[in-house]
């Protein structure tokens, strides 16, 4: 129960993510590279400090592991930021999960994990609505360049959250891919910026870095080990449906019965894929 309560926790994190940086870069009209930047950067001084105050060290070798997990970050934060630009808060999330999603099955057979067949059909059901929800009639409108940002954003989740599967200390193994990609996001800002530096949107980069993703991102590391890909991978189709309501609610995004139906249909496949199998007796 206590697993279940956390995982709730991280959904909603990675939601308020969408919700910040559609905000932010749409809303408030923050550059997304600048805006990606300083999501990097809080959210590596945020991890930082708490590890100072819980007296754990700085993971600072450089390891293989920790390179893919480094290099999957970056390409998620600035395809997410990017895509942002030209996509609302729930149809982009949406975009971005069901992608994590193939990616992460996709790990897990490469990887040899057994999926059981439940957990087939119920992806197969929450891909599906995505998929509905997607069609022509509702409503939905699909930039290509900000849509193919969105899709290299959810690949890099997907890899990064795989990667994350062995981490033996969520919190410092989170703050080491921050502390790594933190310097090199400084790389982006070479091309030049092209939007606003509001303190609005600042902010919200700030809160979207070290709230829902620093702290967000070492609690998902801290329950993936128990998850699994495969599970994880379908846990993550509620994130759209939650963006979806806060887009709703705090954005004015308005989807039409389509997207709405849509959302319901991922509910259930989300519920079929995580229903506890049956306990074998003896």
């Amino acid at each position: 129960m206590r697993k279940l309560g956390i995982a709730a926790l991280v959904m909603v994190a990675f939601a308020a993510n969408s919700l910040l940086n559609r905000a932010g870069v749409h809303e408030a009209g923050m550059d997304p590279v600048v805006f990606g930047v300083v999501r990097l950067v809080s959210g590596a001084a945020a991890l930082w400090l708490l590890l100072r105050l819980t007296r754990r060290p700085v993971l600072w070798q450089p390891n293989r592991g920790r390179m893919i997990g480094v290099g999957a970050l970056l390409v998620y934060i600035f395809g997410f930021s990017l895509g942002y630009r030209a996509i609302g808060a729930g149809v982009g999330a949406l975009l971005l999960f069901g992608t994590v999603q193939a990616t992460m099955f996709a790990g897990a057979l490469i990887g040899g994990d057994h999926v059981p067949a439940r957990r087939w059909a119920g992806m197969a059901l929450a891909l599906a609505g995505l998929a509905w929800m997607l069609l022509p009639g509702g409503g939905v409108q699909l930039p290509p360049l900000a849509s193919g940002f969105m899709v290299a954003a959810g690949i890099g989740w997907g890899v990064y959250s795989l990667a994350g599967r062995g981490a033996r200390d969520s919190l410092a193994e989170t703050a080491a891919n921050f502390i790594w990609a933190a310097p090199l996001s400084l790389l982006a800002l070479l091309g030049g910026t092209a939007g606003v530096l509001s303190p609005a949107g600042l902010g919200l980069a700030v809160a979207s870095g070290a709230v829902a993703s620093g702290m967000g991102y070492a609690l998902w590391y801290a329950i993936l080990p128990g998850l699994g890909a495969t599970r994880a991978a379908v846990a993550q189709s509620s994130v759209p449906v939650i963006a979806l309501a806060g887009g709703i609610l705090l954005l004015g995004e308005a989807p039409g019965l389509q997207t709405l139906g849509a959302a319901v249909v991922v509910m259930a496949g989300i519920v079929i894929a995580l229903w506890p199998g049956r306990q074998r007796q003896g």
